[in-house]
């Protein structure tokens, strides 16, 4: 273990790493910088990959999980955000499991563990980079009637190159928000980013398709809807076959959105008051749902490695092996969706046509979702330094108490202790519910894509509303940031 950590220390000199600011930048500053990594994830988004193509033109693999890592197929954003929360989540399970030792509430080790996170998002790129070449998820190979777009060994390098360079490029985006440059972190701006473009599309999209031979109509909601008031055909875009946005999926989303936002508001309030301020007297909120989205984001990676690499052992092997069909199925070379095994369940249904013909789908992958979620909320309270302890520590750093305790680290982490355990299993259970049922009905941009939206939002609204208090009142912010 010692000599990992002094190689992981060695590592470190040699990784490329943005520098902290000198002094803090002002909240315009913050916010150009924001832009600019924003910007740059667009124009990454939008760029095909030298050699192969542009977005669309192959069959979306995997379509029903990219709108959660901010990746578009095709593009310099092939592989998103992916290596990052994956690597973040192999090496949270490994610390919350102690194959791993480190203290997260010692700074040389948390240190050690943004390191260690860095070297291994680096080794995923370039694990995933050659399995999406290798496994045909960015073309085929050449034959005697495929010779566009088809992948050959110059072309392999040319794109494994691309995705490797924006791949470091995106972690050094995220980095860099995070030591202050920015405001929030890239991984969740890129995130909102894909997220809105999906809604976006699902709303407003021009696109037409096919109905019959001689009839088109829009995909998106809205150009449909006034498409039809114009044309007194109202009743056909309340469900519209379960298979485009509708009157139902608009309303649902809309639906979804209002009670993630109430239920975002519901709080425990606990009484403070400050030491070093006398008179001063406020509450510590702890919210219902305490692990805010970071659980559902370590499901979707899970879930979305599980899936891609199961596919590529399936469509890359004679079936020969016994197991590998209880693992997961696909109907053909082409298909995207699997069609049995236990990815199968991991995998929301596609549509609410689909939720209502299988049910046992639908409810196992619902509690999946919520069981993964609860696991995934308490490894994340722990290794987050969200637990009780470490609480109970940042409120004793902030010269605060709580009325009628005795200013000690272990009589405010025993009061901590009836509702932050708790709230992290309920909150878990929320979040797990609100994804899979928003799943099942088919809102836009997914059930988990709404959630983590809504939630990056009000995450932003309340980081704003803190760094006005900031400015006009520096001890203030302390207090209201000491959890």
């Amino acid at each position: 273990m010692a000599s990992m950590r002094e190689f992981v220390k060695s590592a470190g000199t040699v990784l490329p790493e943005i520098p902290k600011p000198e002094k803090k930048p002002s909240l315009n500053e913050r916010f150009i910088w924001t832009g600019f990594a924003l910007i740059a994830y667009l124009v990454m988004a939008t760029t095909p990959l030298f050699g192969f193509g542009g977005p669309g033109e192959q069959q979306n693999q995997l379509a029903f999980l990219r709108v959660v890592f901010a990746s578009t197929q095709g593009t310099l954003m092939e592989l998103g955000i992916g290596p990052i929360v994956t690597s973040g989540l192999i090496l949270q399970l490994l610390v919350g499991s102690d194959i791993i030792k480190l203290d997260m509430a010692d700074s040389s080790d948390r240190a050690v563990f943004g390191t260690a996170t860095k070297l291994l998002t680096l080794i995923v790129i370039c694990g995933e980079a050659a399995a999406y070449i290798l496994g045909g998820a960015l073309g085929g190979a050449c034959t005697a009637s495929v010779t566009t777009n088809c992948l050959t060994p110059t072309r392999d390098v040319v794109i494994f190159i691309q995705l490797f360079s924006a791949g470091i490029l995106v972690l050094l985006l995220d980095e860099m928000i995070q030591k202050g440059w920015g405001l929030g972190s890239g991984v969740s701006l890129f995130i909102l980013a894909g997220v809105c473009q999906t809604v976006m599309w699902y709303g407003f999209s021009p696109v037409t398709f096919a109905v019959t031979s001689t009839q088109t109509a829009f995909f998106g909601f809205i150009p449909a809807l006034i498409s039809a008031f114009f044309t007194n055909t109202l009743p056909s875009i309340v469900v519209r076959n379960f298979e485009y946005p509708s009157l139902l999926t608009f309303t649902l989303t809309i639906v979804m959105i209002l009670v993630i936002v109430y239920i975002e508001g519901i709080r425990i309030e606990l009484p403070i008051t400050s030491i070093k301020y006398r008179g001063f007297q406020g509450v510590y909120p702890i919210k219902l749902l305490y692990v805010s989205n970071i659980p559902v984001i370590l499901v979707s990676a899970l879930g979305a490695n599980v899936t891609f690499f199961t596919e590529l052992l399936y469509k890359n092997s004679s079936h020969s092996s016994w197991w590998l069909p209880y693992l997961g199925q696909w109907a053909n070379a082409n298909s995207t969706y699997p069609t049995g095994g236990l990815v199968y369940y991991m995998t929301s249904p596609q549509s609410v046509e689909q939720t209502i013909a299988d049910p046992v789908h639908s409810v196992i992958y619902l509690l999946y979702l919520v069981g993964m979620a609860v696991v995934f909320a308490k490894l994340w309270v722990e290794i987050g330094g969200l637990n009780p302890k470490q609480v109970a520590k940042n409120l004793m750093d902030a010269n605060v108490q709580v009325p009628g305790f005795r200013r000690t680290g272990l009589s405010i982490e025993q009061v901590l202790n009836r509702y932050i355990p708790t709230l992290t299993i309920i909150g878990g259970i929320l979040i797990g519910l609100i994804a899979g049922i928003a799943d099942l009905f088919g809102v836009f941009g997914t059930g988990i894509g709404i959630l983590l939206m809504v939630d990056i939002i009000l995450q932003y609204y309340q980081m704003l509303l803190k760094e006005q208090v900031e400015e006009i009142s520096p001890a203030l912010a302390g207090l209201i940031g000491a959890g």
